[in-house]
């Protein structure tokens, strides 16, 4: 899908995007939330009062669609740390197997380039597929296993992490 485009979560986009997170929230493993989150709890994982860490809706030109968000937030809350960010990617699953993600990271990882971030990581939950496979088509590699660390649906969970230095 080429049509794409990326701009700064606005408070216009807050419905559209918390109805894609609660869907994964409702039916998946891929977020180890339990509850349906509101456009407020939204807002708190959305907006960031730091510039460099900002949040993209992702929107389909063809009709003007909210199809999926990502961002960059901070990923350890210690000075050391600034030189990395943590990136977030989910679309609407209808949008899935498009090549909407590669866009999408390819466009993280340039808005991370401007902030002067180093490093970018990513946690997966170990039973979503698609997403190892995205980060690994992207040249990211995964730098750490946790097993057996969440519950979700009486199922135990494994969280990976995946890195790639960009600067």
């Amino acid at each position: 899908m080429s049509n794409i485009r990326f701009e700064c979560v606005k408070d216009e986009h807050l419905r559209r995007i918390t109805e894609i997170y609660n869907y994964y929230i409702k039916n998946t493993t891929v977020t180890f939330h339990y509850y349906e989150h509101t456009e407020e709890q939204m807002k708190e994982i959305l907006y960031s009062k730091d510039p460099r860490f900002n949040s993209f809706a992702i929107i389909d030109d063809n009709n003007g669609e909210v199809i999926g968000y990502c961002l960059i937030c901070k990923f350890k809350n210690r000075e050391a740390y600034n030189i990395c960010g943590e990136v977030v990617l989910y679309l609407d699953n209808r949008y899935l197997g498009k090549g909407i993600g590669k866009k999408a990271l390819d466009f993280l990882e340039e808005e991370a380039k401007k902030q002067k971030f180093h490093s970018l990581v990513a946690s997966i939950s170990g039973d979503n597929e698609r997403s190892i496979g995205l980060f690994e088509s992207q040249g990211y590699y995964k730098c750490a296993h946790f097993k057996e660390v969440g519950v979700k649906f009486d199922k135990f969970l494994d969280v990976l992490y995946y890195e790639k230095i960009i600067n």
